[in-house]
C-alpha cells in the first residue's frame, strides 16, 4: 500500500478539493439568492424559472458540458469576448473546473435553499417587519438562521456534489494532469491506461469524503429535528 500511495501524483486531490471549496461558495451566495428571488415571482413564473435552474440536475451532465463549451468556446463570440477584453479562458483551464462544478452542483444549493425558506415561520417575518426591521435585516437575522439546516444540507450536497463532478468537467476543461485532472477524471484516467489499483485508491478517497458529507447531512438534520421536537 505504501509503495502504491508512494507512486501517486496527489494533484488531483489538491484540484478536486479547490474546485470543491471555490464552486461551493459560488453556489451558495448564487444559490441562496436565486432561491429568494424565485418565491417573490408569481406562480406561472416561477415554475419557468425554476425549471430552468433546477434543468442541470437532470441533464446527463456531458450535455451540461456541451453546452458550457458552445457558451465558453474561444470560437464563440462569448469565448472569444471574454479572452480578448479579459484574458479569461475556460476551455481546458481549471476555471472550466469550476465552472462545471458550480453549474451541475448549483441546482442542489438551489433546491435545498427554496425547501428551507419555505419551512420558515412567516409570523416571524411579520414580527420583524413589525419591529422595523429591513428586508435585509429580516433575512439575514430571521429566515437564515432558521433556514440554517436546509442551508448546511446545500452546502454540503453541493461540495460533495462538485469534487463527484465528471461529464461537464471532461467536455469543458479536459484531462490535464495537474491542470485540470480531477479525481473523477483520474479515475476514468488510471481505469483506461489499466491502473486499476491507482483507480482504486481514488475511488477510496471519493467514498471516504462522499460518507464523512452524508455523516455529516445526518448529523444537521438530526439536530435540527431534535430541536423542533423538543427532545
Amino acid at each position: 500500500m505504501w509503495e502504491l500511495i508512494s507512486t501517486i501524483d496527489f494533484s488531483p486531490l489538491f484540484l478536486s478539493m479547490k474546485t470543491g471549496i471555490l464552486a461551493t461558495i459560488f453556489t451558495f451566495f448564487l444559490g441562496t439568492g436565486a432561491a429568494r428571488g424565485v418565491m417573490k415571482l408569481n406562480h406561472r413564473t416561477k415554475s419557468i424559472v425554476d425549471g430552468i435552474l433546477t434543468l442541470p440536475l437532470v441533464l446527463p451532465p456531458t450535455v451540461a458540458g456541451f453546452f458550457l463549451l458552445l457558451i465558453f468556446s474561444l470560437r464563440r463570440p462569448f469565448g472569444a469576448f471574454l479572452w480578448e477584453n479579459y484574458h479569461v479562458k475556460m476551455v481546458q483551464t481549471w476555471s472550466g473546473c469550476v465552472m462545471a462544478a458550480f453549474v451541475i452542483a448549483f441546482p442542489l444549493m438551489y433546491r435545498n435553499a427554496r425547501a428551507a425558506f419555505e419551512q420558515v415561520d412567516v409570523t416571524m417575518i411579520y414580527a420583524g417587519r413589525t419591529l422595523g426591521l429591513s428586508e435585509r435585516k429580516i433575512f439575514w437575522k430571521i429566515i437564515v438562521p432558521m433556514a440554517a439546516p436546509g442551508l448546511a444540507s446545500g452546502i454540503v450536497l453541493s461540495f460533495s456534489r462538485a469534487i463527484g463532478e465528471y461529464g461537464a468537467t471532461t467536455m469543458l476543461a479536459g484531462n490535464i494532469l495537474g491542470k485540470t485532472r480531477t479525481m473523477p477524471v483520474a479515475i476514468a484516467s488510471e481505469v483506461s491506461a489499466g491502473n486499476w489499483e491507482i483507480a482504486g485508491f481514488w475511488v477510496l478517497v471519493i467514498v471516504t469524503i462522499s460518507f464523512i458529507m452524508v455523516v455529516f447531512i445526518n448529523l444537521v438534520s438530526g439536530k435540527s429535528n431534535q430541536d423542533v421536537s423538543g427532545w
